[in-house]
């Protein structure tokens, strides 16, 4: 949108390096919830794409050696987090982040000109050979796949320490159970091995979704076009950008594809929501196994954080793994929010991209709290010997098992409940 009436534009605020279009936004719509400074690494991703376009558009001839050498030195100084309370506008925002991406032109540009002492335009010069379609995508996904290394983190922390709780309790055997009746004797050990892989599978799958991420619509411009844009810019900016960051960085192959489209957004989200979703199963394993400690099962016994109890006295609760399943709930809300900005994309452009990030990074940190919460406030501390394991386990049906497999069914079974009391 162009404002051509000088009173539709604010005034700069002084000692501010951000200008009218922040300014607008915040006039618009204030600061609600998570801002744009909220999410440092999405500035960091911002600043070096600024960065990489500025060294291909000085290759090119777009811009002079003296601006882009500007720019770049203001792009090193945001990367840095030198400048990070010059980005107030919220995340989440309508214009599909055309907002997040001018807040960004203008603070490299305003801090640029003051390095050089020349003038930098934010669109002209800082957002040259780009445009918000390809810019914003862009550092989305980079975004999402530095901060995915902190659940990562977790979830591979929990999948180690239940493996050596495994190791702790190789042998020890409690009731299992089906339909929570009793069933047959289960070695702890293997419970907890189990535990362990399906932790590590659901880290295994959500880094594998969060790797189709690193293809990026770098040089799309407007609608996967590359108008604005001199030829050769996209594989010049790409392979600058990934020289700048920690991992593989390529071209999307096709960018028409990649502006219209966000399924892979929806396959993190989901692969996020399963891994909460195996965290939270084990969390309410866990709280079950430890109900009690006098009328419950009573065979795992987890650490006593806190009080449980206004008014009963001495009474603890089970507080790591019911927040661990709170958290998956609210994990997976987010992941229908990303599922559904995901399926409102329209013709050649899906606009939703700030409410996908903004879910993404709720359920990142959602899922890392969990994870490390049951590692090292539960599991490390559990023990699989409580006050009831060795009386349920007398409970256990495997000797009516084998003896069904040498008298047959009907004759175990009416052994069984003679012996339970019952009448046959």
């Amino acid at each position: 949108m162009q404002y051509t009436s000088k009173e539709a534009e604010p005034a700069n605020t002084h000692g501010t390096l951000y200008g009218t279009q922040t300014q607008l936004s915040l006039r618009n719509f204030g600061s609600p919830g998570r801002r744009i400074a909220d999410v440092p690494s999405l500035i960091r991703m911002y600043a070096l794409i600024k960065r990489a376009a500025a060294t291909a558009n000085r290759t090119l001839g777009v811009l002079d050696d003296r601006r882009a050498d500007a720019i770049i030195a203001a792009c090193d100084e945001v990367a840095a987090g030198l400048h990070t309370e010059q980005f107030p506008t919220a995340l989440v925002l309508g214009g599909g982040g055309t907002t997040t991406n001018m807040n960004v032109n203008e603070v490299i540009a305003a801090r640029a000109a003051q390095l050089a002492s020349i003038t930098v335009h934010p669109n002209d010069h800082v957002n040259a050979s780009q445009s918000t379609n390809d810019s914003f995508p862009t550092a989305m996904a980079l975004t999402i796949i530095e901060v995915a290394e902190g659940p990562l983190a977790a979830l591979r922390g929990l999948s180690e320490t239940l493996k050596d709780k495994a190791a702790e309790y190789n042998e020890t055997p409690y009731l299992g159970r089906t339909c929570l009746q009793d069933a047959v004797s289960v070695q702890a050990g293997r419970t907890l091995r189990a535990q362990a892989r399906a932790v590590e599978r659901g880290a295994d799958e959500l880094e594998a979704t969060v790797r189709e991420l690193s293809a990026v619509p770098l040089g799309a411009t407007v609608l996967g076009t590359s108008i604005g844009a001199p030829e050769g810019f996209t594989d010049a900016c790409v392979s600058e950008l990934a020289k700048l960051v920690d991992f593989d960085v390529v071209g999307a192959r096709d960018l028409f594809d990649a502006l219209a489209h966000l399924d892979p957004y929806a396959a993190v989200a989901d692969a996020t929501a399963r891994a909460a979703i195996t965290v939270a199963k084990i969390a309410s394993d866990l709280r079950l196994r430890s109900s009690g400690p006098r009328g419950g099962l009573a065979e795992v016994t987890i650490p006593a954080l806190q009080a449980g109890s206004s008014i009963m006295p001495a009474k603890v609760n089970p507080v790591v793994p019911e927040y661990a399943m709170q958290l998956s709930y609210r994990i997976r809300g987010s992941a229908n929010t990303v599922s559904c900005a995901v399926a409102a994309g329209e013709l050649e452009l899906n606009v939703m991209e700030p409410i996908i990030i903004d879910a993404l990074l709720t359920m990142f940190e959602d899922l890392e709290r969990a994870a490390a919460s049951m590692a090292t406030l539960c599991v490390a501390g559990l023990e699989w010997d409580g006050p009831r394991r060795a009386e349920n386990l007398g409970q256990a049906l495997d000797r009516w098992v084998e003896l069904a497999g040498r008298s047959g069914y009907e004759a175990a079974s009416s052994s069984a409940r003679q012996a339970w009391g019952h009448a046959d």
